[in-house]
């Protein structure tokens, strides 16, 4: 079974920068799709970001051109990098994880996909 364990989240000022982290286990997918997706109180969730094993990515809206989602597969470990972020980014962060067949899509949003972890929270503050 697939395990997943985010780190890095933390309170920020606005404007700041925050790197988050996630950690596969027991993932042995040669194609995939990895994910975070967010939620914040009395909000319903919101996919951030997707990227596939090619490197393909895709960003919500709200978080283009802020957030960049990257994996390094040596480590088996996703990162979202988040800039210039807002009182908004306030959420519980979560990464999601899922194979797929070869040339399929990755399905978005993402907060079903098989694998989920267990959330990081980011606060953003002055």
């Amino acid at each position: 079974q697939v395990q997943l364990q985010e780190s890095g989240g933390g309170l920020v000022q606005p404007g700041g920068s925050l790197r988050l982290s996630c950690t596969a286990s027991n993932f042995f997918y040669l194609w995939y799709c990895m994910a975070w997706f967010r939620q914040a109180p009395g909000k319903e969730r919101e996919g951030v970001a997707i990227i596939d094993d090619a490197g393909n990515a895709t960003y919500a809206t709200s978080v283009k051109d802020r957030f960049t989602i990257s994996l390094d597969n040596a480590k088996k470990t996703l990162y979202l990098q988040m800039t210039s972020i807002k009182p908004d980014d306030t959420a519980m962060y979560y990464c999601a994880a899922e194979g797929r067949r070869w040339h399929s899509p990755c399905r978005d949003p993402p907060y079903d996909y098989n694998a989920r972890g267990q959330g990081t929270q980011v606060t953003v503050s002055s």
